[in-house]
Parts: C-alpha cells; structure tokens; sequence
C-alpha cells in the first residue's frame, strides 16, 4: 500500500508524443502531478481503503478476538460480516500506488526518486516500530514482544527476506511496494519516465507475471510479484490515461489488469473447501470490491470526481500512512484497555479506537513526517552532490 504524498512537483517541459501514442491532452488541472481537485478525490480513496484494512483488523479477523476478549464475530454479527471484505483495501491502495509513483516520479532523476522514497517511509515507520515494541513490552498478554535483534531487523523494512517476525502486522505490503518501486527505477524511472518506457514496462511486466505462475518458483514470485502486479500495472496505465487521454491500448492494460487481478484476489480470498475460515466470503462480493478498486481510480484519472474538492480529503490523506503502520497492533492494545480494562462497550470501544489512533497518526504526521522527511531529503540531496550523483 504506497502511502505516497501528493506533493506538487514542477512541471516538465511536455515531452515529445512518442510514436502511436496519443499527443498530450490540454493541460487539465493537476494534470503531471500537481495537486488539484481530483487529486484530492484519490487522498480520500486512500483513507478509505486505510478505513477498509482498519477495520478487517479489528472486526473482520479472527486473530484479534485475543484483544477483545471474545470473538468480534460475536460483539458485531453484522459488522463483521462485511469488515471480513477490509482486507481488499490492499489491492485498493495497490492500484493507487501504481497511479501516484508514476505521476510523482515524472521528470525526476533516479536518485531524486530514491530519496523521495526513503524520506517519505522510513521516518514514520521507524516510529511506529519503537511505539508498537513499548505496547509489547509493556503489554506482553496482547502481544508478546519480538527479540531484540528482530525489532533491529525490522527497522531496515527487511525483515521478510530475511525471515524474521514483523513488528508491524501489515508491514508486508511495504516489502511489496519497496520491489514495486525497485522495478520501476530499474526499467522506468532510470533512463526517464516517459509514454513509451511505461506503456513497455507495463506490458512486459505483465507477462513476466503470467510465466512466474507458469514457473511456480519462489523466487521468480518474489521478483516478479505475480500476484500483486496487476494493481500496479492498472495504476500505472490510468495515470496515462490521466495525463495523455483515453487510449485504446492504455485501456487494455487496465482491462487485462482487472481480470487477472480479480482472479488473484478470488481464489486468495476465496476458498470453498476451507472448513476454518474466520467468516464465509462471497467470490461476486470480492468481485465488485475489487472492480470498485479500478474504477474508482478511473474515474480520478478521467476527472470524473473533481466535485470532491473538500480540503479535509488532503489532511485525512496525510494521516493515511502513519494510521496504516500503527493501526493493527496498537489498536489491538488500545482495544484491550478501552473494552477489557475500563469495561467500555464494544461498539463505543471501535469508534474510540480508531480515533484515538487518527490521533497518533496526525501527532506522527505533524512531529516527524513534517520535519524530519524534508530535512533528511535534503541532506541526501547534498551529500549526492558533493560526490556528483544525480
């Protein structure tokens, strides 16, 4: 789930139309990175689909029934049954990553983008690795704490290929992004993000995809992420889409992209035979929400949701990414003392909970993402200058 700014960039010099591409559209507003309106409508499809994973966590998992005291499928019989369908908000946030790297990397150099990345993940995550590593250590009945030396791991963001324990639940869509983000430096954004580059890396990439599930190997999985690549490829392609027009070809590679994505997200998510599953999903529910994904980002990229130009959309987007990384294991010890300690009702407990942990988020955003990112950026950005990196 990238949990990239939207930060307005400079606007390149328009590029040449490459050949069989659609000449650039008029400049629409935000069209090449800047905030606009309907920048702001994807900000807000970012903390719904943060809303969606939150409250799979805490209503929809069968895992969290330890902070509760009691099965969640009990406290919310309802809820329950639709939170179950939260964890889609992943492929959400997939689909939006795809759509925001390629807008926000378009005329940087490779190193600039290397150290927006790091600026813009590390220093949340760190904090919410020494927040969530107190809970456990003061708090051991909810979540005992990790050793040492893997909270260390954990601070590098490496710790799956290293096959340590996470700290952070939802971390592994991190390590996702991270090989996202790799690819696309090595194949986009090393020679200059352009049409042409990103039209051929989406093409290529989805192919790669279909022969690593021909290979079944590990390590062709991890390279290629053939199950998480279609969301990315279709946030990519609707970016062009955003920034050059509808395109017959673009629309394929978003086409294509729906179908293999829904097929992954059915049968992960699906499973008739399982007979210890938490809560029953419908393969049609996982469907729609999945094709909701797309379409939501479609219509940010056809302009279709300008009307959503409400300036609390771009503060809720700020807190997206520190509520992502502390919301599963802190909400689950600030769910034990709301409803186990001071005997608060569950439903009361829910709503308190996740406003409590907003609250971190905004106190994370404000203290560390504000000073910190910039100031690191520019750092780095000196520091390459004196030994002449890009």
């Amino acid at each position: 789930m990238t949990q990239t700014t939207l930060a307005k960039q400079p606007e390149p010099a328009p590029e040449p139309s490459p050949a069989g591409a659609p000449a650039p559209a008029a400049q629409a507003p935000g069209a090449g990175g800047g905030r606009s309106d309907r920048m702001r409508a994807l900000d807000g499809l970012r903390i719904l689909a943060a809303l969606m994973v939150c409250l799979f966590h805490y209503a929809g998992k069968g895992q969290v029934g330890h902070a509760w005291g009691a099965s969640p499928k009990n406290l919310f019989p309802d809820l329950s049954a639709f939170a179950t369908y939260g964890a889609l908000g992943v492929q959400l946030f997939f689909v939006i990553s795809g759509f925001v790297i390629c807008m926000s990397s378009w005329g940087r150099s490779l190193g600039d983008f290397f150290r927006s990345r790091v600026t813009r993940l590390y220093p949340a995550y760190w904090v919410a690795i020494v927040l969530v590593t107190a809970a456990c250590v003061a708090a051991p009945s909810v979540i005992p704490p990790l050793r040492l030396d893997e909270v260390l791991v954990n601070l590098t963001m490496l710790q799956q290929p290293m096959g340590v324990d996470r700290v952070l639940g939802v971390c592994w869509t991190l390590w996702v992004e991270a090989r996202f983000y790799l690819l696309f430096a090595l194949f986009v954004v090393w020679k200059g993000v352009t049409y042409r580059r990103v039209v051929i890396f989406c093409c290529l990439w989805t192919v790669a995809s279909v022969f690593a599930r021909v290979a079944d190997n590990p390590l062709t999985d991890e390279l290629v992420m053939r199950d998480h690549a279609p969301f990315f490829i279709g946030g990519l392609a609707l970016y062009l889409i955003h920034r050059y027009g509808s395109d017959l070809l673009l629309w394929s590679i978003v086409g294509t992209s729906w179908l293999l994505g829904q097929r992954y997200s059915t049968t992960a998510l699906w499973n008739p035979e399982a007979t210890n599953v938490y809560l029953e999903r419908s393969p049609y529910v996982i469907l729609l929400i999945v094709t909701f994904a797309f379409a939501s980002v479609a219509a940010v990229a056809l302009g279709w949701l300008r009307w959503a130009n409400w300036r609390w959309l771009t503060f809720a987007g700020a807190l997206t990414y520190p509520f992502y990384l502390i919301h599963e294991h802190l909400g689950w010890f600030v769910i034990a003392l709301y409803h186990r300690k001071f005997g608060l009702d569950a439903r009361l407990t829910l709503i308190a909970t996740i406003v409590s942990l907003l609250t971190v988020a905004w106190l994370i955003h404000r203290l560390v993402e504000v000073p910190v990112g910039p100031r690191m950026r520019r750092v780095m950005k000196l520091q390459a200058q004196r030994i002449r990196m890009p």
